[in-house]
């Protein structure tokens, strides 16, 4: 056989290795060096993050372990997740845990079903272990998450409808809170968080998402979280697809969509606008306690209760369930603002990014402008 022939096998077997471990066992690619982690993981088919996975949605799994009145917070990727599990987390408390006793971490208090805590982790190996999975103390995570003392449960996700059946006729009644941002803002926000991962959750996954410097967002070519989010790029739906998606169930009863700006203008008014969806009665004094708690300044002075636990992970020796986690120290709580994307990027950046919203939003002018500024938007006709 020539050398031609047989390095033609050699790549032939390889990109069949790669496909049967790509269908098999894609977990296995996160331990390559990043990129080729990634690389491998999306060229075989897999979406991105590779720590996603919608399966606990599906139409014939949610109604196995949801509850009447569960919520679902459901907002964007840094379109202020974590602030909206907190704050609705306040909400049903009114306010009563002063010193957080019911919130010792964000995992515990608000479980995030989407979240594959193992490299070979899925929604079925996973969910048995939130209700055996026990605490140092000797508690259940059952105790915290599952606590009888709430009007309602609290759950974490980043997905979108179909992937979220907000329109599923019969089984049980959930509402779902869904909050974009501007994308500039989402962008910026994003090129920092990158950084913001712990090492120990990095290298689980790959080497994603990369540590980027911060002198690297200055440039005239969008840095690399701004190329993931751009159209085309592996995580394009995490910001454009999102939108899309949840706009036309904007009037649905069950769903609150609102925007990061409007809650940061007035928050003390969307707490209440929060409260009437969850059928929360706030007093005065209660709303008063509920929105100085949902502040950036309160949640500033939280430690290690935003940093994201992941108690049901298996990947002995890459991970300690009780001392790692997802973020560092005040990666979730940096600031807050609002219009500041825009700011921070080159010119050349702000056009691409631009051009890039009239390309995926701007058939629906109306969807484009609240997608970049909030206010009111028009209902469903």
């Amino acid at each position: 056989m020539s050398i031609a022939k047989r390095i033609g096998v050699a790549v032939i077997g390889v990109a069949l290795l790669i496909g049967g471990i790509g269908k098999y066992a894609p977990h296995l690619f996160m331990a390559l060096p990043f990129p080729v982690s990634i690389i491998l993981w999306v060229s075989t088919g897999h979406d991105m993050p590779p720590y996603f996975m919608p399966d606990a949605w599906k139409e014939d799994e949610i109604d196995t372990w949801t509850k009447d009145g569960d919520l679902v917070v459901a907002t964007g990727v840094k379109c202020g997740t974590t602030f909206m599990l907190y704050c609705t987390h306040q909400i049903r408390t009114k306010g009563t845990d002063v010193n957080d006793d019911l919130f010792p971490d964000v995992s515990l208090a608000t479980p995030w079903p989407d979240l594959r805590q193992s490299r070979a982790g899925s929604w079925a190996t996973q969910k048995g272990r939130y209700n055996t999975t026990i605490l140092p103390d000797g508690r259940k995570i059952k105790e915290i998450w599952d606590s009888p003392s709430y009007p309602f449960r609290i759950f974490k996700s980043h997905f979108t409808p179909p992937e979220l059946p907000v329109r599923k006729k019969g089984g049980k009644k959930i509402k779902y809170i869904a909050m974009t941002r501007n994308g500039l803002d989402v962008a910026a926000s994003l090129s920092h968080f990158y950084s913001e991962h712990t090492e120990e959750f990095r290298k689980l996954w790959g080497g994603f998402p990369p540590d980027i410097p911060e002198e690297a967002i200055d440039g005239d070519e969008p840095p690399a979280a701004v190329r993931d989010l751009l159209p085309g790029g592996p995580m394009q739906e995490i910001y454009f697809g999102y939108i899309k998606k949840w706009w036309p169930y904007r009037s649905d009863p069950n769903v609150l969509l609102m925007h990061y700006a409007d809650v940061r203008k007035d928050l003390k008014g969307h707490v209440s606008k929060l409260a009437k969806f969850l059928d929360v009665k706030l007093t005065e004094s209660e709303l008063e306690t509920v929105t100085e708690r949902c502040g950036i300044d309160h949640m500033k002075n939280l430690s290690d209760e935003l940093r994201y636990l992941m108690p049901l992970n298996t990947d002995e020796g890459h991970w300690d369930v009780w001392k790692d986690h997802i973020v560092t120290k005040g990666g979730m709580t940096r600031h807050g603002r609002v219009n500041t994307g825009g700011k921070i990027f080159s010119d050349k950046v702000v056009e691409t990014w631009t051009k890039a919203e009239e390309d995926m939003l701007g058939h629906d002018p109306a969807m484009l402008q609240w997608a970049k500024e909030g206010g009111d938007f028009p209902p469903v006709q």
